[in-house]
């Protein structure tokens, strides 16, 4: 295979919802270019890049597929990613080690929550987009519907750079209006007729010709004078205006495809290879040092590692890319991330799971190895001198999640490796050992996401696993001040044991002033604090303990013990177990025994002394409340708001959005845990949110009751 310098590599990330024809553009792509025979399809299980086996189960994408093209001299790496919202965290990663981004529309649904999801995502990396409006052979497809709908989501910089003569069953031909020409496929696709326009479409094509000739001069201020004074430009000048649009995102350009019969697809691969900004067009990387690194051959040698993954017959495979040098076989590199010495073997280009071993890979291209020593996700390798990082991707915060755990307890710690791996393969899979709540939580994007990793340990690693709904790490307060006393009293022969501590304690607020005086019923208690303690709390807010002892009721070298026992009743609270925050306790007398008297005694008397007190508390159980944003096509925004409105959401506001309705609201954690299943069945999968933790709140009335009902039947059954 030829070796391809730094300009003549172009990588691009292959985009749309679900359902799109992602996969299916592929194989076409794969078959222009002589790399496949013979095209694959989704329902025959073999495609190219669908060829996990979770993926044949399924018939969708779940992992991104990386796969690359020889086309006009040049070297197209694609990475072809999942449409489904759920697996977002393919298309992040792609987006961020490509230059373009090319978003597959549906002609037949035209712009889905899904294509805005991951257009908005391109903007904020600020990639040139393509659109290829597919499925124009479908029943249902509408092409100028479609392009208006763009427009107004879009905005103007949406350039038609073809249209089709007809829609539905009976497509099979196209103006292209960059060309000025008409291209017309037999009934299996494939190589077109290229004619002259007919004289029937002369005005209207003219007409189009002129926008896209417009939109191009735009982009040079020595192409916007030639089109002044001259009313034209060359192809070759209208290339390079377009070239320049994209890299700065001021022209989107809209091809026309059907993916499944082969039409169109040869002639935007000839757009992404004349056309389509190179490796070295596009703004450098920043390292986490903020410094730009230029993708010469010549530099460093310095590879980023975006994806890992264990594929089936070949082991542990590590996509990368080479962000400056040369890679060869055989290099030895250090992993800066890890402190590690690795050696790279092998270095292939990679068409799905088919690696063709090369000689080198320059800067800006990617690339495949296999059975690294110690390589996650995210590592940088590095030459000797050279102390790069990269760590410029982010992903989404989870939006579903579940308490995982094998069939068998006895394959805990082989699960944790499993799921340690699957981590490593999607970091948006993350998962939490909780000491809080007593369960592994596995959180993702969205129920199919968890079901996948369900699939995958079950089916791969034979593991039967058990998904069982998550606890809500509810927390405890008090709404008042209250005191109590405790004697911790127990003799068994020899020294025995003997601690007496007398507390008030109060719900606390920054800045709330020092304590001074009490009343319950008809005693005072007047507060003389000798010390302070701010503690805080690892899972929020704080417990401040005043040392208020007088007269030497309580020798100090046991104020520390009577702080551990108000610990342990602070880590597991008296209504429900959950951890307590913000409660401000004051010890101001108490008993010793000079024999008797020692640490475990005084802790002992804490902790009992703090439950009491803490039960006269009024005190109250807060839930955690999310930020939640739903973005809903208008025809279901109704059924939306009552489903909210039914999980006790406060609807804090609503705004249009390009097209679709924004709906933000707070809702309580608890009642979240299966929306992301109940807004797609809602709405046909058209719509996506995000949730985002906001802060605790009292739960309401009845809630409490209930929660400390369960949780007394608990203990009971305990």
């Amino acid at each position: 295979m030829k070796v391809y310098q730094t300009n003549e590599i172009k990588n691009i990330a292959l985009l749309g919802s679900k359902g799109s024809g992602k996969t299916t553009l592929a194989e076409a792509m794969l078959f222009e270019c002589g790399v496949i025979k013979r095209r694959g399809t989704i329902d025959a299980k073999n495609t190219v890049c669908d060829y996990f086996p979770v993926e044949k189960e399924y018939g969708y994408s779940v992992f991104s597929t990386v796969f690359y093209a020889e086309f006009l001299n040049k070297k197209l790496n694609v990475i072809d990613c999942p449409g489904a919202d759920d697996f977002v965290g393919n298309a992040i990663t792609a987006l961020n080690v490509t230059d373009t981004g090319v978003i597959v529309v549906d002609a037949q649904y035209g712009v889905e929550v899904g294509t805005q999801n991951i257009f908005r995502t391109c903007a904020s990396l600020h990639k040139p987009v393509i659109f290829a409006m597919n499925q124009l052979d479908g029943d249902k497809a509408d092409y100028e519907n479609v392009i208006e709908q763009m427009r107004e989501i879009f905005g103007n910089k949406i350039v038609a750079i073809q249209y089709p003569l007809n829609v539905g069953p009976n497509f099979n031909a196209m103006i292209d209006v960059l060309l000025m020409k008409k291209y017309s496929w037999g009934p299996d696709g494939g190589v077109p007729t290229i004619e002259d326009i007919p004289e029937s479409e002369k005005e209207r094509a003219q007409k189009l010709h002129q926008q896209l000739v417009e939109a191009a001069a735009e982009n040079d201020e020595t192409l916007m004078e030639k089109f002044f004074d001259e009313g034209h430009l060359t192809e070759d000048e209208m290339r390079e205006g377009i070239r320049k649009g994209l890299a700065d995102r001021s022209i989107f350009p809209v091809f026309c495809v059907s993916a499944m019969k082969d039409m169109g697809v040869r002639r935007m691969m000839e757009f992404l290879g004349n056309v389509v900004p190179f490796v070295e067009d596009m703004p450098a990387p920043l390292n986490t040092a903020g410094e730009e690194v230029k993708p010469d051959s010549n530099g460093p040698l310095s590879v980023f590692v975006f994806k890992t993954t264990v594929e089936p017959h070949i082991g542990e495979v590590s996509y990368f890319k080479v962000m400056s040098g040369t890679l060869t076989p055989g290099v030895d590199l250090e992993n800066v991330t890890r402190g590690s010495k690795e050696r790279i073997a092998q270095v292939n280009c990679v068409c799905g799971q088919i690696k063709t071993p090369v000689d080198k890979l320059c800067a800006g291209d990617i690339g495949a190895t296999v059975k690294m020593k110690d390589v996650r996700t995210g590592n940088t390798l590095n030459e000797k001198g050279c102390d790069w990082t990269f760590d410029f991707i982010k992903y989404p915060a989870p939006k579903y999640q579940r308490a995982i755990r094998p069939a068998n307890e006895a394959d805990a710690e082989k699960l944790s490796g499993i799921l340690t791996r699957m981590h490593e393969e999607d970091p948006t899979w993350q998962i939490e050992q909780s000491k809080e709540l007593k369960q592994t939580i596995l959180s993702g994007q969205g129920e199919f996401h968890l079901r996948t990793l369900k699939w995958r340990v079950e089916n791969n690693d034979k593991l039967p696993i058990v998904f069982d709904e998550p606890k809500i790490p509810y927390r405890e307060t008090i709404t008042k001040a209250s005191r109590a006393d405790y004697r911790h009293k127990k003799q068994s022969g020899g020294a025995g044991q003997f601690g007496e501590v007398h507390i008030v304690i109060e719900p606390y607020t920054e800045g709330m002033p020092a304590p001074d005086t009490y009343r319950f019923g008809n005693q005072e208690f007047k507060m003389n604090v000798r010390d302070t303690q701010e503690i805080p709390l690892e899972w929020g807010g704080k417990l401040v303990v005043c040392n208020c002892i007088v007269g030497g009721a309580i020798d100090a070298r046991f104020i520390p013990a009577i702080v551990k026992g108000l610990m342990d009743r602070i880590e597991q609270g008296p209504l429900t177990g959950s951890y307590a925050r913000d409660v401000r306790v004051c010890i101001y007398d108490g008993k010793m025994h000079p024999v008797d008297s020692n640490e475990i005694s005084f802790r002992l008397a804490g902790r009992n002394a703090f439950s009491e007190a803490f039960r006269n508390a009024n005190p109250k159980i807060l839930e955690p409340i999310y930020d939640v944003d739903v973005m809903v096509p208008s025809d279901v925004m109704g059924d939306v708001m009552s489903d909210l409105q039914g999980r006790r959401a406060i609807i804090m506001g609503m705004s249009s959005e390009n097209g679709f309705e924004k709906i933000s609201a707070k809702v309580p954690l608890k009642e979240m845990s299966s929306y992301s299943t109940a807004l797609s069945s809602i709405t046909g999968g058209r719509s996506s949110f995000t949730m985002k933790f906001a802060s605790y709140e009292l739960v309401p009335s009845d809630v409490q009751e209930k929660l400390l009902k369960e949780y007394a039947e608990k203990n009971v059954e305990e």
